[in-house]
């Protein structure tokens, strides 16, 4: 079972950039696909870009473009570099992986985009 643990996150304003950081202490993150997900106040969990083993990427629409999602297998650290950050990007926002553990969330990071 993996145990994350995410950081990163902040107050930002819009437009602006945050790069988030998930560390794993499992000992099978090298050949797991990794994600991050969100969740809003109000909404579901909502999956926004997932990376696979060998680094092959992908990303929900609302996100294309802005976020990059990266992997260090040496580090056993996801990141997730988010740009031109929208007021509609405040959630916390969680790593797992693809598809998700259910007994792997972390506790997750706060973003909050407001001028």
């Amino acid at each position: 079972q993996v145990q994350l643990v995410e950081s990163g996150g902040g107050l930002v304003q819009p437009g602006g950039s945050l790069r988030l950081s998930c560390a794993d202490s499992g000992s099978s993150f090298s050949v797991n696909a990794m994600g991050w997900y969100r969740q809003a106040p109000g909404k579901q969990r909502e999956f926004i870009a997932g990376i696979s083993s060998g680094g092959n990427t992908n990303y929900a629409d609302s996100v294309k473009g802005r976020f990059t999602i990266s992997r260090d297998n040496a580090k056993n650290t996801v990141y997730l570099q988010m740009n031109s950050l929208k007021p509609e990007d405040t959630a916390v926002y969680y790593c797992n992986t693809v598809p998700w553990a259910v007994g792997s969330w972390g506790q997750g990071t706060q973003v909050t985009v407001s001028s």
